[in-house]
C-alpha cells in the first residue's frame, strides 16, 4: 500500500510540475492578494474596469456660484404716479414675453380715472414684488424684478497662479449640489475686473446657455476647469484609487484566481473630476476595482485561504503560503495519510476487542456469582437431610 501512495504521489509531482506549464507563482502577488467567497462579492458590490490609454484632460478644481446675466435681468416700474388696482404675477411666477403684469389707476380726475396696465418685457422668472394691490406708486417706484434664467453666469473663484492657463472659451465641466444627477458645460466669457486679495482669487464668468429653469442665482457651483487635453494617457477612474498621497494603491482582479483581488502600489500623475493618471504600477487590461474598492480595503484576507483558492485553480495541493508543495512534502502527507489510515484500523479494532473482553468479563462475574449462590444452596440442604434419616435409623436399630 505504501509503495502505491508513493507512486500516486510521484505522479502529481510530475504533472503539477512548473515543467509542464504553471509558472512560479510572485510572492509579492501572493503577500498581498485577498480572496473572497462569492456571497462576499456580492455584498460588496464589486465592479471592476479594464485600464486603457485614452484622452486624458488636466482639470483645474474650482468652487463658485451662479449668477444672473446683467442683460437678462428687467424691473417693471410705471412712468405716471398711482395706485395699484390689479395684480397679475406674483414672487415665483414664470412669466412670457408680453404679459399683463399689473394695472395701474391714475391720479388724474375722471370717472373712472384713467388706468394704465404694464406687462412683461421678456419671459422669465419673477425674482421679487416691491408692491401690493391697493398700494401708491411714484414713477420712480420698482414694481415687479423679472429674471430670465434660460441663460446664466457660473462664477469660479480661480486661484491666481492658475488663471494664466485659462483663456477666453475655455471649457468647464459644472456641478450643481442643488441639482444631483445634472451636468452642465460652460465656456469662459470673461474675467472679474478685480482680484480678490483676502482669498488670492479671482471670479472667471462661465455662459452657461439653454437652460430648463430650475438653476437659481447664487446657488453654489463645482468647477472643473479643462486646461489641458493629452492623448494616449493610462489612467483609472477616481473611485478607484485607494490610500493616501504618499502610498496609492488599486486592488487589481486577479488574473487567475476566482474572487480574488490583489492590492497593488501605484505611481499617479494628473488629476481630474472623473480619472487619475497613472505613471507606473499597471498594465493595459488590468481589470481594478472601482465600486466596492473602500470596503475592500477592510475586508481583510477574505473567508476562502489562499491554500484553497490555489488547490483549486491549479487541480493539486500547495502549502498554506501558496507555495507547490516538494516531493519530500507529498510523500511525507501521503506517508501519514497511510499512517493515519492504519491508526484508524488499529484504533477499531482495539475498540471492539476491548468491548468484547469487557463482556466476557461481565459473563464470568455473572456464572462465578451463579456458581457460589448454588453451592451455598447445596450446603444448606444437606444438614436438613441428614436430620431428617436420623430418627429412622434409630427405628430401625
Amino acid at each position: 500500500m505504501k509503495y502505491q501512495l508513493r507512486s500516486l504521489a510521484m505522479l502529481g509531482i510530475l504533472f503539477s510540475s512548473p515543467l509542464h506549464g504553471e509558472e512560479a507563482i510572485d510572492p509579492t502577488r501572493l503577500a498581498n492578494i485577498l480572496i473572497l467567497k462569492e456571497i462576499e462579492v456580492k455584498n460588496l458590490g464589486i465592479e471592476t474596469v479594464k485600464v486603457n490609454r485614452s484622452n486624458f484632460e488636466e482639470t483645474i478644481f474650482s468652487l463658485g456660484r451662479i449668477a444672473a446675466i446683467p442683460s437678462k435681468r428687467c424691473v417693471v416700474s410705471s412712468r405716471i404716479p398711482g395706485r395699484i388696482i390689479e395684480m397679475k404675477a406674483f414672487e415665483g411666477d414664470s412669466v412670457i414675453s408680453g404679459q399683463d403684469l399689473l394695472k395701474i389707476e391714475s391720479r388724474q380726475p375722471g370717472n373712472p380715472p384713467p388706468s394704465v396696465s404694464l406687462s412683461a418685457p421678456f419671459a422669465g422668472l419673477v425674482m421679487a414684488t416691491h408692491a401690493s394691490l391697493g398700494e401708491s406708486i411714484e414713477p420712480d417706484t420698482d414694481i415687479i424684478e423679472i429674471i430670465d434664467l434660460s441663460e446664466v453666469h457660473a462664477v469660479a473663484r480661480v486661484p491666481e497662479d492658475q488663471a494664466g492657463k485659462l483663456k477666453k472659451g475655455t471649457e468647464a465641466r459644472i456641478v450643481i449640489p442643488a441639482l444631483p444627477g445634472e451636468n452642465f458645460k460652460g465656456e469662459l466669457v470673461r474675467f472679474g475686473t478685480m482680484a480678490d486679495r483676502a482669498s488670492g482669487t479671482i471670479d472667471a464668468f462661465f455662459h452657461l446657455k439653454g437652460l430648463t429653469g430650475k438653476i437659481r442665482p447664487e446657488m453654489r457651483a463645482e468647477f472643473s476647469i479643462v486646461v489641458n487635453d493629452r492623448q494616449k494617457v493610462m489612467s483609472i477612474p477616481k473611485e478607484a484609487l485607494q490610500g493616501d498621497d504618499v502610498s496609492p494603491f488599486v486592488f487589481v482582479k486577479d488574473f487567475e484566481l476566482k474572487n480574488a483581488f490583489v492590492k497593488v502600489p501605484i505611481r499617479i500623475g494628473s488629476r481630474n473630476d472623473h480619472f487619475i493618471e497613472v505613471l507606473s504600477g499597471l498594465y493595459p487590461l488590468d481589470e481594478v476595482v472601482t465600486k466596492g474598492a473602500y470596503s475592500l480595503a477592510f475586508a481583510g484576507s477574505g473567508s476562502i485561504s489562499l491554500k484553497e483558492a490555489l488547490d483549486a485553480a491549479h487541480g493539486h495541493k500547495h502549502n498554506e503560503d501558496g507555495t507547490e508543495k516538494t516531493t519530500e512534502q507529498i510523500l511525507a502527507s501521503s506517508s501519514g495519510q497511510g499512517n493515519l489510515k492504519n491508526n484508524s484500523q488499529v484504533t477499531i479494532f482495539l475498540a471492539i476487542l476491548s468491548a468484547v473482553l469487557t463482556a466476557l468479563l461481565i459473563l464470568s462475574l455473572i456464572f462465578r456469582r451463579s456458581s457460589k449462590a448454588m453451592e451455598v444452596a447445596n450446603d444448606q440442604s444437606e444438614p436438613e437431610t441428614n436430620n431428617r434419616k436420623s430418627p429412622s435409623s434409630q427405628d430401625s436399630d
